[in-house]
């Protein structure tokens, strides 16, 4: 769900309480809708997270560190100019408004204190980050907003600076009273279900507590209201009653709703929710930043490395389709090739019928003596030809198939390989970590000529050599995964010894695994655990029962000319697990 207006109240009433009084010691902008603010006050370092991504604005605290660019975008370079070595003074929300402003005590250029304000708007396609002076003038926006994109409100530099234009027709639930609303429902001859009824008059109210109250109120979400009782309209008003009392008194506790069957995050509130019944567990977080950071932090991670790989995502799949089409063609052709027995066969008949035959014939009857019945059939002639060069015709048509089903074979397994080969590509790039990940990918399609010179000219940083995944089983073993292929080759060629236990999933794109025996025999659990992780890190993650080859490195072989991360192994035996990724992540080294 989006981060509505009253989840965001409670958020920032604890962020003031942990951040107010703190200095801004750093300013990170680790992509282009996010910034990182490093605090440090009475509570001690913190890290202040902002986004304005329209698919996930939000604000709050972080634990973990997010990789930051080589070298930091401009806007980053004019907010630590202005308000690095602030003091932040107040974390608020104006009025019931999906927004928050840092007030900030600085100095300007000359040394003399002046406060600024860092206004974030939280509006979805609509957010934004700007900053304002002590004069009411915008400084910048990490958007700015022009005529040709808004003709109602600008955001430019120098400007200055107006609130977003109010919702029309919604009114404000903390200066309504639950008499009130009953009233107006009262007058209300609307079709409209109560749920959506109330999103639309009711200013910061999310669809899911909309639904909250409705259900609490009349026993069902979307009842017409037009159809309500006066003894439901009462209820409404009630509840509606009990639940900004709620608000006012800051009474907001973080709360996780979490699927029962999956055990996947579904959403959040700061109101207890009992609407999905025995459907959903209802988890209390220890903090609003606890709660935003677990529903948020996979989903932004994943669509910040898409934004990040998307021309190499697009760079590989349109290799690999051409790939496809270029096999679909080879295949049908050789496929065309298996008639060839019939050209010499018409060869041979037409050689026997010599006798019969005369230039410019267009076609001749013959028996069919290589069929046990030796039925009548016709030969198609060329006119032009004489009979010994129609018959010569119809051989250099089979000696052509014949040839063109040698090159063929050969053409179809070495375009199935390049197909498998940008497959596995594309299933690294599903799983880059970081932009460390995504250089060495990119390194990888140079050597294999995927990506042309001219197409790298701007990546003058040279590569960072990334390093595998690295887990220790329960049992104390070491356990290394490949992030690319190039890593996978490393891993199993040079790096792993010959008694090390090599992992990887039967005929599924994934990473190779080396368990690292390092003179001991594995132990059942760490064998376990190493398949998992070998499922975990393929195209399978998300199946059951994936089965997974494993070998002693010794029996791995890589075949002369063969592409980056294509090995061959003949002794063997399979494991079939399944994947937990929350225990392969307790297993994991960072």
């Amino acid at each position: 769900m989006p981060l509505d207006a009253v989840t965001l109240r409670a958020v920032l009433g604890e962020l003031d309480e942990g951040l107010a009084g703190g200095r801004i010691e750093k300013v990170y902008q680790p992509d282009r809708e996010e910034v990182v603010l490093a605090v440090r006050g009475r509570g001690g370092a913190k890290r202040l997270l902002i986004s304005v991504a329209a698919s996930a604005p939000r604000i709050h605290l972080i634990e973990k560190n997010i990789e930051n660019p080589p070298s930091p975008p401009m806007f980053c370079m004019l907010l630590r100019k202005h308000i690095q070595g602030a003091k932040i003074v107040s974390v608020r929300q104006p009025a019931l408004e999906r927004m928050a402003v840092l007030e900030l005590d600085t100095a300007d250029e000359l040394g003399v204190p002046c406060k600024k304000y860092l206004n974030i708007e939280l509006m979805g396609k609509y957010s934004n980050l700007i900053l304002q002076g002590d004069d009411g003038r915008i400084i910048d926006a990490i958007r700015r907003v022009d005529s040709d994109i808004s003709g109602k409100r600008q955001v430019l530099p120098g400007l200055f600076y107006r609130m977003p234009p109010a919702q029309e027709g919604k009114a404000d639930p903390l200066t309504l009273s639950g008499a009130g609303l009953a009233a107006a429902l009262r007058t209300e001859a609307s079709e409209k279900g109560l749920d959506k009824w109330l999103l639309g008059h009711l200013l910061g109210l999310s669809p899911l507590l909309c639904r909250e109250l409705s259900c609490r109120a009349v026993g069902e979400a979307d009842k017409p209201v037009c159809r309500l009782s006066e003894q439901e309209r009462e209820s409404v008003g009630r509840i509606f009653s009990d639940f900004t009392d709620f608000v006012r008194g800051n009474k907001g506790r973080p709360y996780l709703l979490v699927r029962r069957e999956e055990g996947t995050v579904f959403d959040f509130s700061c109101f207890p929710i009992t609407q999905y019944g025995g459907l959903m567990s209802v988890v209390p977080e220890s903090s609003f930043s606890a709660l935003l950071s677990a529903y948020y932090e996979k989903k932004s991670s994943a669509e910040r490395m898409n934004r990040k790989a998307s021309d190499l995502i697009r760079t590989v799949t349109n290799a690999r389709d051409r790939a496809q089409r270029k096999l679909a063609a080879q295949r049908q052709e050789l496929l065309d090739t298996a008639d060839r027995a019939r050209h010499k066969r018409l060869g041979d008949l037409i050689t026997s019928n010599l006798y019969q035959l005369e230039k410019g014939m267009s076609r001749v009857k013959v028996i069919d003596y290589f069929d046990e019945s030796c039925p009548e059939i016709e030969i198609d002639l060329d006119i032009r030809l004489s009979p010994q060069q129609n018959a010569q015709r119809y051989y250099k048509l089979y000696n052509k198939a014949k040839t063109a089903e040698t090159v063929l074979t050969v053409q179809v397994e070495q375009g199935e390989r390049d197909v498998d080969y940008l497959e596995s590509v594309l299933a690294a790039i599903g799983e880059a970590e970081c932009e460390q990940d995504l250089s060495q990918l990119r390194e990888e399609l140079r050597q294999t000529g995927v990506l042309s010179n001219k197409q790298q000219k701007n990546q003058r940083i040279k590569p960072v050599r990334a390093r595998p995944y690295e887990y220790r089983t329960s049992d104390g073993f070491a356990v290394f995964a490949g992030k690319n292929n190039l890593q996978n080759d490393l891993l199993t060629m040079k790096t792993a010894f010959k008694s090390d236990i090599w992992f990887h999933t039967q005929k599924i794109h994934g990473s190779h695994v080396i368990l690292v025996a390092d003179g001991r025999e594995p132990t059942d659990q760490a064998m376990t655990e190493a398949a998992m992780i070998a499922a975990y890190h393929s195209k399978a993650r998300t199946s059951s029962l994936v089965p997974v080859d494993y070998t002693p490195v010794r029996y791995v072989k890589k075949p002369t000319g063969a592409r980056p991360g294509f090995v061959i192994y003949h002794v063997y035996q399979t494991a079939y697990v399944t994947p937990d990724p929350d225990r392969i992540d307790a297993l994991r080294v960072r």
